[in-house]
């Protein structure tokens, strides 16, 4: 099944507003009626939690999240992911052409041919010793003003919360052709789908049922000076780092996570490690020690008693 990974998260918030707020500071672009893209159109959309757009809330749980919408190759691979769910379960077709179900732990799934618009923007740069790949004379930071808010360039991933992480990981490998990256022992697995080379777009962490639910979603940014960027405008802006910033062990990337008014954190990262079908995972226990490789945290300042106060 070729699917390509997220291309739609979608929220029912009682606080609409809080939440347009956050995503707009958070660096997605505003398209109106709640939706907010990054730089290739993957997006947030935050809705009433009573809209009758949002499908009716599947899980019995504080989750806010209501739909995670897959983008697929084309409509052929479209047919055949309503063909092989509808063996056992209700596929509904919208009249936007996409399809929704549930998979087997009460998360709405919808699918669609992916609208992704192609990205021909250049990755960070980096000069080292022994490897010069930034032109000369070409500086890598700016020398004065305010550091822009960067923009997200595409959605990375999801994670769950489920209470049954084996039966989870059968219905994604099984049914819609997801592969197994790595694994967390007694935790879960990093998956992906069939369309993408990421380390992963699925994460999923076993808890007790009364957590079930979306723990976070993150966008690709375009390096780590992009996540450290967005991050500190973030927290300067006065939201919660959660965690990060650092960089992780599987997948490599660099992250930097903040509470959000989803119910669920949001994530900046970059660099993610890319694999294909010859990987083979690796399986380690859920320690601290294996979910990052270093861990620093944000400070308001840097020296001691700060900048000279301005005069009046």
């Amino acid at each position: 099944m070729n699917i390509i990974g997220p291309d739609e998260l979608h929220f029912g918030v009682d606080d609409v507003a809080a939440g347009e707020q956050f995503l707009a500071d958070y660096g997605l672009l505003p398209k109106g009626q709640g939706r907010f893209e990054a730089l290739d159109g993957t997006a947030v959309v935050v809705r009433p939690a009573d809209d009758a757009a949002l499908p009716r809330k599947t899980l019995q749980t504080a989750n806010m999240l209501r739909k995670t919408v897959y983008g697929v190759a084309n409509s052929e691979a479209l047919r055949a992911i309503g063909d092989e769910l509808a063996r056992d379960r209700e596929v509904k077709r919208l009249p936007d052409g996409s399809l929704e179900c549930v998979d087997d732990m009460g998360f709405v799934l919808g699918f669609k041919v992916s609208q992704r618009r192609p990205l021909g923007l250049p990755a960070e740069r980096v000069n080292a010793p022994g490897d010069l790949n930034r032109p000369v004379n070409a500086p890598a930071a700016a020398s004065s003003g305010a550091t822009p808010q960067p923009t997200p360039r595409t959605l990375s991933h999801v994670v769950y919360f489920v209470p049954d992480a084996a039966r989870a990981e059968a219905f994604y490998v099984q049914r819609l052709g997801f592969r197994v990256v790595d694994r967390f022992i007694g935790m879960g697995p990093f998956l992906r789908p069939a369309g993408t080379i990421d380390h992963h777009t699925l994460f999923m962490i076993e808890t007790p049922p009364q957590m079930q639910g979306c723990e976070h979603f993150t966008f690709h940014m375009g390096g780590p000076s992009e996540v450290l960027a967005a991050g500190w405008n973030m927290a300067s802006k006065g939201y919660q780092s959660y965690w990060g910033p650092g960089r992780h062990r599987f997948g490599s990337n660099w992250f930097w996570y903040f509470n959000s008014p989803f119910g669920c954190h949001i994530e900046y990262d970059a660099d993610m490690d890319l694999h294909d079908d010859s990987w083979v995972p690796r399986e380690v226990p859920a320690e601290t020690d294996m979910s990052q490789i270093f861990l620093f945290d944000w400070r308001t300042k840097w020296a001691p008693g700060g900048p000279p106060p301005k005069a009046d």
